[in-house]
């Protein structure tokens, strides 16, 4: 039974990966609100070496509609805008000569139906990965068999891991849910 239980583990595990993934994923999802995870994606030229901007800069976000840069070396100050510029976040920055602003647009009716179906995109994909860790759990569970574990068991073993299976699948939609809900508030 201990060699079973490796098998809820690993696919558990998959499956967990999968929701830290997803979770990453709709952070990037601009929805009408600042949120500093917006500009992970960002890198600096940082004396020879490309970094990302949270390691040149202090974020933050004064309110709900700004995010603010502040970076540790003035001289940055255009690196920085020049790299908001070219990436694809799609906000013109404000320098002021100490800071930088994002003032973040209300979103459109129609950009918020956009990006409601770019949030089921993400979370078709995420669901796809949660059944794929099943079926390889369960393909591993029914070589077993060969290997001399009792079909019994074998069963008992493919419904665990369909429990594991649909709570992963539950928490993947409650994250759909509250990211579409943000999105869609105005």
């Amino acid at each position: 039974m201990a060699d079973i239980k490796t098998y809820f583990k690993t696919a558990e595990d998959k499956m967990a990966n999968v929701l830290v993934h997803l979770d990453d994923a709709l952070a990037h999802i601009r929805a009408g609100k600042a949120n500093v995870r917006i500009l992970d994606p960002i890198r600096i030229d940082y004396y020879g070496s490309v970094v990302p901007l949270a390691n040149v800069a202090t974020i933050t976000t004064p309110d709900a509609r700004t995010i603010v840069i502040q970076p540790w070396e003035k001289k940055l100050i255009s690196d920085i805008e020049k790299a908001i510029m070219n990436s694809e976040v799609g906000i013109t920055p404000e320098n002021n000569g100490e800071v930088i602003r994002l003032a973040i647009p209300t979103l459109t009716e129609d950009r918020r139906k956009a990006l409601a179906k770019q949030v089921k995109a993400e979370g078709e994909d995420a669901k796809i990965s949660v059944r794929n860790a099943r079926r390889d759990a369960i393909e591993a569970l029914k070589k077993e068999i060969k290997n001399g574990l009792a079909e019994d068991e074998e069963k008992d073993a493919e419904a665990e891991v369909q429990k594991i299976h649909d709570k992963y699948i539950k928490k993947v939609e409650d994250m759909l849910v509250l990211k579409e809900k943000e999105i869609m508030t105005v």
